[in-house]
């Protein structure tokens, strides 16, 4: 039996969200424990996993500056233009994959990308040996929450984020490269596929997590059997 009510709408506290600003500031760190719903059948966190975390910190770091206004990550001055973040890309780098139970340590920080977008950085490391167990940058663009369009940084948003921008990069080497076009010859592939309800986040917009496990559930069961993600790159 489902019964259904309204919900009521409270924002969390700043000592609940058990993360901290380090470095000047510039940098938000937060500790999360690897849960059982977050494991597969290995016992070990998925690449999925390790996405909905980097989202959580990054949507903290928001906060925790002091920068969030009443969207789901937005700035004061964003939420005045009614304009929203979206990730135009996300390349992931993975060394080992936590296990459940483990403790994990990841830092988050931004800088500029070109004129209109954003760079955010992610390092996860084993909270008790220090170990670096995955490196992530994206690029985050900003997009108008009426038209659904694209949108120039507004002078103000740049304002409010530019005293954030930290010159670091969690991945040293270029991944600018463009992925190529995919086309009739893909060897797995799935087509046909439509966003439900449950896809979407509090911008009705399809989560960039999801997008991942699409992909993954295109793969043969053979080799994700097999094999694990140690490289993703999502545009």
């Amino acid at each position: 039996l489902l019964v259904a009510s309204p919900r009521p709408y409270s924002l969390a506290l700043e000592s609940q969200r058990q993360g901290r600003l380090v470095e000047g500031r510039l940098v938000y760190r937060q500790t999360f424990v690897i849960r059982s719903y977050e494991v597969g059948v290995d016992k070990t966190a998925s690449i999925e996993t390790l996405m909905n975390h980097f989202q959580e910190v990054a949507l903290n770091h928001v906060w925790m500056s002091g920068l969030a206004g009443d969207g789901f990550g937005a700035t004061h001055a964003m939420i005045r233009h009614r304009l929203i973040w979206v990730v135009s890309r996300v390349h992931v780098q993975v060394e080992r994959y936590a296990s459940w139970g483990d403790a994990i340590e990841i830092d988050t920080w931004v800088d500029a990308s070109g004129k209109n977008g954003m760079r955010r950085d992610w390092l996860m490391r084993d909270y008790k040996s220090g170990q670096i167990l995955a490196r992530a940058t994206s690029t985050w663009v900003v997009m108008n929450q009426t038209t659904r369009r694209l949108s120039k940084m507004p002078d103000d948003v740049r304002e409010e984020i530019t005293p954030f921008y930290l010159q670091r990069r969690a991945i040293v080497r270029n991944v600018s490269h463009k992925i190529t076009k995919v086309d009739g010859a893909t060897q797995f592939a799935r087509s046909g596929l439509t966003p439900r309800h449950g896809d979407l986040d509090m911008n009705q917009h399809v989560n960039n997590v999801k997008y991942i496990g699409w992909m993954l559930e295109s793969v043969p069961l053979s080799i994700v059997q097999d094999h694990e993600v140690s490289s993703l790159t999502l545009e």
